[in-house]
């Protein structure tokens, strides 16, 4: 058997392990968003702006967009009716992980806590980062120490202002 046969193995261990997390800093559970059951009127109203949307595509002969509009309510729709996902949290020493996709440290550009005033809401971790398909994630901090995660992620990523974007006040006034 030759040296490098023996050595290779050995290599890879040190490799997987240097991949694989370590213990959890912190672990917790939590929603994407808060599910607030729509009432009937709310899937009536939305049908009859769909709609409405849909008859004035079509008298102005732009039939892609009313199948658009019905397309995006009945989207819409769905997603209203659904119960969110409850995700999985860890906060290793490389990153955090969502399920079991870690978003390591590296690749964040910046984070803050966001706390409600009132203290009726529990604080949320925005973090910033450098991913093209999720570039700004909001993560809820139920039920765990927001002091303690908010130091720990100073030690590697810098902290900055971030203000809700644009998408979730949109997702707040419709009620998601």
């Amino acid at each position: 058997m030759s040296t490098t046969s023996i050595r290779a193995p050995s290599l890879l261990c040190e490799w997987y392990n240097s991949l694989m997390p370590r213990t959890a800093l912190f672990e917790w559970e939590g929603r994407e968003y808060d599910h607030a059951p729509k009432s009937a009127d709310w899937y009536w109203a939305l049908g009859i702006v769909a709609t409405a949307a849909a008859v004035a595509s079509v008298l102005f002969s732009n039939y892609l967009l009313a199948i658009l509009v019905i397309v995006a309510a009945s989207a819409i729709a769905l997603h209203a009716a659904k119960q969110p996902p409850l995700h999985h949290f860890r906060l290793v020493e490389r990153g955090l992980f969502i399920g079991d996709e870690l978003h390591p440290f590296e690749r964040m550009i910046s984070f803050s806590v966001l706390e409600d005033i009132e203290g009726e809401l529990p604080p949320l971790l925005s973090i910033k980062n450098e991913t093209w398909l999720s570039p700004h994630l909001v993560i809820p901090l139920e039920g765990i120490d927001a002091d303690a995660v908010y130091a720990y992620f100073l030690q590697y990523v810098n902290e900055s202002e971030h203000s809700h974007t644009f998408a979730d006040l949109v997702a707040a006034w419709l009620g998601f």
